[in-house]
């Protein structure tokens, strides 16, 4: 049969890579996003891009309560296969941090399709897609983090194990752990970038009430001041410090690692 695959936030960091290694591989994915008419809201929009598909690769929304019904859409319109993307050491982060990723969790492995999870540490990407961008381009970086690594993994390395769970058949009830090859601390990453441009670009250590302040200066709602800071706490106490071998078992090749990544990015 035929593998008819939905990719859900088709526009996104991790979404676009995904369709253009389905498309690379042979493959015409479906492409849901607010540009082609899907939105999370409004569950009417989500049937027409269901109708047929047998895997979907599918992205938390802002919604927790929205999974669940999603999910059950999916099985009842056909869907076989589910692959979602969420965030590693979820399992030591508190109920209220990050609720729609764990909704995510929850509906997807208490469905009866088949599913695979993936955890992903913090991207290489978000330093050059939104996020931090912004704040790199204009020379200073501030964040509540301290001298922990992070092995950041690479956005395309992700793409690429989720368009192989998406279409074999080996992954079925799994979670893995994707990071780079790697830990790397936020100084040394913000060097390399700076080495990178031939700029300055200062990393500036805020403490947890000071991030807190900050965000909310911006206009970032207190929940998502909250999740923010449950991550930053998860990574300084080191729960996703440590680099596993799951992309290079999968894929056959070694992650891709943070000097790649600036290399190929920051020219």
């Amino acid at each position: 049969m035929t593998e008819e695959i939905l990719v859900l936030g088709a526009t996104g960091k991790t979404g676009r890579r995904v369709v253009r290694t389905l498309e690379a591989a042979g493959l015409t994915p479906r492409k849901a996003s607010r540009a082609t008419g899907f939105d999370w809201n409004d569950p009417s929009t989500w049937k027409q891009f269901l109708h047929g598909a047998t895997a979907t690769y599918l992205i938390a929304p802002e919604d927790p309560s929205a999974v669940a019904p999603f999910v059950e859409q999916a099985a009842t319109s056909g869907v076989r296969r589910l692959v979602l993307l969420s965030g590693r050491g979820l399992d030591k982060t508190p109920p209220d941090v990050f609720q729609s990723m764990h909704a995510a969790e929850k509906a997807v492995r208490a469905s009866d399709l088949a599913w695979t999870v993936l955890r992903a540490n913090n991207f290489n990407q978000n330093f050059s897609e939104e996020i931090w961008q912004p704040e790199i381009e204009a020379g200073r970086l501030s964040l509540p983090v301290d001298d922990t690594p992070e092995p950041f993994v690479d956005v395309q390395d992700i793409a690429e194990v989720a368009a192989l769970a998406l279409t074999t058949d080996d992954h079925e009830g799994q979670t893995y752990d994707l990071t780079g090859p790697e830990g790397v601390t936020f100084a040394t990453a913000v060097s390399q970038i700076a080495t990178a441009t031939g700029r300055q670009i200062d990393l500036v250590k805020l403490t947890p009430a000071e991030y807190r302040e900050a965000l909310l200066a911006q206009g970032a709602p207190e929940e998502v001041a909250t999740e923010l800071n449950g991550m930053f706490e998860a990574m300084r106490t080191g729960h996703l410090a440590t680099p596993t071998d799951d992309i290079a078992r999968l894929l056959n090749r070694p992650a891709t690692s943070f000097e790649t990544y600036v290399s190929e990015t920051w020219r």
